[in-house]
């Protein structure tokens, strides 16, 4: 379980950015007449933010771990 937890860092870290990030933007910019499904509710941009922010993260893990694998061959 550790161990999956350290190989999926970037992931989680970006997936915990994310939470932060969507909400922050719901609180400061998000839409305020509701017209807006996702945006004006802290919820759905929250889960939003935590996706995108995720996907982020294993992209870049991705490209780090490709990175070091050619290094080493």
């Amino acid at each position: 379980m550790l161990s999956r937890i350290r190989r999926n860092s970037l992931t989680i870290v970006g997936l915990i950015v994310g939470v932060i990030a969507g909400y922050l933007y719901w609180y400061n910019i998000g839409c305020t007449t509701g017209s807006c499904p996702i945006k004006s509710n802290p919820v759905s941009m929250t889960i939003y933010g935590a996706l995108m922010g995720a996907l982020v993260g294993n992209l870049v893990q991705d490209f780090i771990q490709k990175r070091s694998s050619k290094k080493n061959n």
